[in-house]
């Protein structure tokens, strides 16, 4: 009998190996996430005509907003899995929390982090702050794509087992033929999403309008992650709320909401100096 699916593609997770020293695909996925957002960000300060006005988006401020923001997102996404995902087991042995090279990052605690970073920066170089989430969240699906074919490298975070004739056999899976979750999350949270951003940013000057990007940003991000749960296999040590309902998913809501209040306010919002 045939079996379903396609056996995983055995692929080396070290990227570059010289000697002792070791790169792993997911550093290389952060590092080129941050330099092409870096980049990106840049090509948006120096188009005038994509601003209602002002914006002070200088060359070295981008390049400390993104820095600070890399920080954010990698510190927080590991203080938002230690907090959201696991506590009981860090509290018991809090030495582990720094063990990130043994996995463990949350995506909605680098958000957040992020988030809480870019309003001080913002009140400290007197910009408003919804100029900044506006660039950032045109540019989070590159980390979203690049982040999500990582894990697939990687092998972990795959779906539900299933009969789809694209399921894959993943090693730590079991071998039972599963959802690719995490190339649908790069596809919806990443490539998707930055062509709809895009679209919104360069066709209809989406920037005019401080807190829409971000407002979609957070929006196709937090509705994209909602709808993959559905095929994703949960953490082992939390499972399901009311047999269905996953951590991802509750802490996908307040994005949404959160997303729906910035396009909502972003016509009547006036730029203030922080």
């Amino acid at each position: 009998m045939q079996e379903i699916g396609f056996a995983f593609p055995n692929i080396d997770p070290t990227a570059i190996s010289i000697g002792p020293v070791s790169v792993q695909w997911y550093g290389l996925a952060y590092l080129a996430s941050l330099l092409l957002g870096m980049m990106y960000i840049k090509k948006m300060a120096r188009t005038e005509a994509l601003w209602a006005g002002p914006h002070k988006l200088t060359n070295e401020m981008v390049d400390n907003l993104t820095f600070y923001t890399f920080l954010g997102v990698f510190f927080g996404g590991r203080l938002g899995y230690v907090l959201f995902y696991n506590l009981d087991k860090y509290l018991a042995n809090p030495i582990e929390i720094f063990s990130v090279w043994d996995g463990g990052m949350s995506m909605h605690g680098g958000i957040l982090f992020s988030a809480l970073i870019i309003l001080v920066f913002a009140h400290l170089q007197k910009i408003h702050y919804r100029q900044l989430f506006d660039v950032l969240g045109a540019v989070l699906p590159i980390g979203h794509f690049l982040g999500r074919i990582a894990n697939f490298i990687n092998g972990e975070l795959w779906g539900r087992v299933t009969d789809v004739a694209w399921a894959v056999r993943f090693p730590a899976g079991g071998g039972e033929p599963r959802h690719p979750s995490q190339l649908y999350e790069s596809l919806l949270e990443g490539l998707l999403s930055f062509i709809i951003l895009w679209v919104l940013v360069w066709k209809f000057k989406g920037l005019k309008r401080p807190g829409l990007v971000a407002g979609v940003s957070a929006i196709l991000y937090g509705s994209s992650r909602i709808f993959v749960e559905f095929f994703r296999v949960p953490d082992a040590q939390i499972g399901y709320y009311f047999g269905f309902i996953t951590q991802g998913m509750i802490l996908s809501m307040p994005l949404i909401l959160l997303g729906v209040w910035l396009i909502s306010t972003s016509n009547n919002e006036k730029l203030k100096q922080a």
